[in-house]
């Protein structure tokens, strides 16, 4: 995380005392280890729609990671693994297994919950680190697009992430193929991106919208105090969720819909083709220059 704070350029935030604070997502995804030091004091609440136990756990790690990515504090690393936005909350849903697959029926579950609690737990942001091929489950896809799309029209902010099918074209995962939602591919270089889903859409949507950093992340483990790395456009997601966090800080009146209109006004180029990179690369001073 100290190489993704250094090409993003956070600190331009946090001189601005822009940490995320109270801004609240949702992350639907493995779980969370709610017993490391970096994360303590950020969850407000843990739902599990696999098994249904009341105490946060995370059988996988994956979760955990993703959440330390948005939200971690740092505070076992000095500050080092420090997460985008540390002063913001997260609201966990479990949605994935001890091996990291899941039904379409509990992620549709955990967004009809998000709908029903989004003023309870201030939530603004979803954070979306899971998919599908587009050619499976025709119907359920269908289902996990039209709930992940009503959390857009009902003005919440969907970060989804590209999937890991690339190089080849067409090979977004849904739900990032939807044209509302924020869908977020993974920056590298020479090989080691290929990963990366890459547009258009099967509707010649240009996807993803932008790239972040996603290849060797360094984020909290499932267990004792430790970090994790992992690679990936799950990654990259929590990487822009935390940027939007920072965003709706200082924009507290401020909608998705502008906050993707921003990302479309000021992200950079980085020379990469627009089915790789979209519109480019989030940079935090871009995004919020004009705050003050």
């Amino acid at each position: 995380m100290d190489k993704v704070h250094a090409l993003l350029q956070s600190e331009y935030a946090y001189r601005r005392n822009l940490f995320g604070r109270d801004v609240t997502a949702a992350v639907l995804d493995t779980g969370v280890y709610a017993g490391h030091p970096d994360l303590r004091g950020n969850i407000v609440c843990f739902q599990d729609f696999i098994d249904g136990r009341a105490g946060a756990y995370d059988d996988n790690g994956h979760g955990t990671h993703v959440a330390g990515i948005y939200c971690g504090t740092g505070q076992a690393s000095d500050g080092i693994y420090m997460g985008m936005a540390p002063l913001a909350k997260v609201a966990v849903l479990k949605v994935l297994d001890s091996r990291g697959n899941g039904s379409t029926g509990d992620v549709v579950r955990a967004c009809s919950w998000i709908l029903r609690n989004r003023e309870r737990y201030r939530i603004r942001l979803v954070n979306i680190s899971v998919g599908t091929l587009r050619a499976d489950r025709k119907r359920e896809n269908e289902q996990l697009l039209e709930a992940v799309e009503e959390l857009w029209d009902k003005g919440l902010a969907v970060v989804a992430a590209a999937g890991n099918n690339g190089p080849r074209a067409g090979s977004i995962t849904v739900p990032g193929v939807s044209r509302k939602v924020i869908t977020v591919g993974s920056l590298g270089d020479g090989r080691r991106n290929l990963y990366s889903g890459r547009g258009p859409t099967g509707e010649c949507v240009v996807k993803p919208e932008v790239v972040a950093p996603g290849t060797d992340i360094v984020s909290c483990a499932h267990y004792g105090s430790g970090y994790a790395r992992k690679s990936g456009t799950s990654m990259s997601v929590p990487v822009v969720c935390g940027c939007l966090a920072l965003l709706a800080q200082a924009f507290p009146d401020m909608g998705n819909r502008d906050m993707k209109l921003r990302l479309y006004q000021r992200a950079e180029d980085t020379g990469l083709p627009k089915a790789v990179q979209g519109w480019g690369l989030v940079r935090i001073p871009a995004l919020l220059e004009d705050t003050y």
